[in-house]
């Protein structure tokens, strides 16, 4: 081993050892990248938690036909015409069939208002109005207790995670949704995705209820293979009237949960970067203060032959050390306070859907690097202070 490197393990190790003398300023340092990086990995959470609840929901094989230009079913407007040439098709138009009908769902999304029994809070979920062969066209959903709603009744079923957050959903309850009381019939569960926030019911029922006799926001259609979207965007265009576009029920909501996402890094982003300025700053006194602290011990290496790069290198390493114990204490504590807990946010719709914080392995990550990078440049400024100490400062100590 070289000479230049012993001396830098050797500097390193006296550095280190000597901690216990600063321990409070240490700690400090330590517990202000920890809460940088804590706040940046509970932002970061939160937007993966959100992409993975959309994400997870939508199917490549499922089609969604949305009417007036809009790319949200919200403001959409599929009419009664071009419903009945769609179901008139007698050639192939990419939709799958079932004994000759078209897999095929008329649906409508109404915003209604409930309160939270815990808190009183008055929460806006959605009441999705759905032919009969509408939960069917939901790959992953399966009813977990009860049973599906009857054609013409005012029955809902509720997905799990309105069930676990509201009380008054349990089946066999009565629920005021708008003017009507409703029968809860059954409950739902979706793997986690955003179709357990929402309510399902009869389509005609929900009409009926909200004065919306004959509007349909949107259709779903099952897919009849690969490149069947294309060719059911080319029978579309075929349909006279107001112009009807089909995206696929995947990229719909992932294009939902990354303007969504977006947002939340939006904001978590700059406040992070905010409180990285601070607790770079906060780094900087510390390692000056250590410095200053070992004033004697520096220079008296220096003394002893030492050169420059081993004493900038031992302060360095001792900043990037204390940051790397807060990027941990960070992501442990994020991990431990966000992860799995449950959250929730303006979906689609205009209405409320819930997900749960995931702190994966990229998030601990970006949030980590983010606390290392306080310690490399908080620390190279007191590192090369350390280079320039004065060697007097050892004979002046020594007399």
């Amino acid at each position: 081993m070289s000479s230049a490197l012993k001396q830098i393990f050797l500097m390193i190790r006296v550095n280190l050892g000597s901690l216990p003398r600063r321990l409070w300023i240490s700690l400090s340092m330590v517990l202000s990248v920890a809460l940088v990086v804590a706040v940046l990995a509970g932002f970061l959470a939160m937007a993966r938690g959100f992409e993975a609840a959309l994400q997870g929901t939508g199917s490549p094989g499922i089609a969604v036909i949305l009417g007036g230009g809009t790319n949200q079913e919200t403001g959409s407007d599929v009419p009664a015409e071009a419903i009945r040439s769609l179901t008139a098709a007698t050639g192939g138009i990419g939709v799958a069939r079932n004994a000759g009908e078209l897999a095929l769902s008329r649906e409508i999304v109404v915003p209604v208002d409930v309160v939270r029994a815990s808190d009183g809070a008055e929460q806006t979920l959605s009441l999705r109005g759905m032919d009969l062969a509408g939960p069917g066209l939901r790959d992953r959903a399966t009813l977990s207790q009860g049973r599906l709603f009857s054609p013409g009744a005012r029955e809902i079923v509720v997905g799990g995670r309105i069930a676990d957050e509201f009380s008054g959903f349990a089946v066999g309850d009565k629920v005021r949704l708008g003017a009507m009381d409703w029968t809860v019939t059954g409950h739902f569960t979706s793997g986690g995705s955003a179709f357990e926030s929402e309510i399902w019911a009869d389509l005609e029922a929900v009409q009926s209820a909200f004065d919306r006799q004959g509007q349909v926001q949107s259709l779903r259609m099952r897919l009849d293979g690969a490149g069947a979207l294309d060719v059911l965007r080319q029978h579309l265009s075929a349909i006279p009237g107001a112009p009807l576009t089909a995206v696929s029920e995947a990229d719909l909501y992932a294009a939902q949960s990354e303007h969504t996402a977006s947002l939340i890094r939006l904001f978590g982003w700059p406040l992070a970067l905010l409180m990285a300025v601070g607790a770079t700053a906060g780094a900087l006194n510390t390692m000056t203060s250590s410095v200053s602290d070992r004033t004697v011990e520096i220079s008296t290496l220096r003394l002893l032959g030492f050169g420059r790069l081993p004493a900038f290198t031992a302060t360095w390493v001792e900043a990037v050390a204390l940051s790397v114990m807060g990027a941990a204490l960070g992501i442990l504590a994020s991990w431990l306070a966000f992860n799995g807990w449950q959250a929730s946010t303006m979906g689609a719709n205009n209405t409320k859907m819930a997900f749960q914080l995931d702190v994966t392995t990229d998030v601990a990550l970006t949030a980590g690097l983010l606390g290392l990078a306080i310690g490399i440049i908080g620390g190279a400024l007191p590192a090369l202070a350390a280079t320039r100490l004065p060697l007097t400062s050892a004979l002046r100590a020594r007399g």
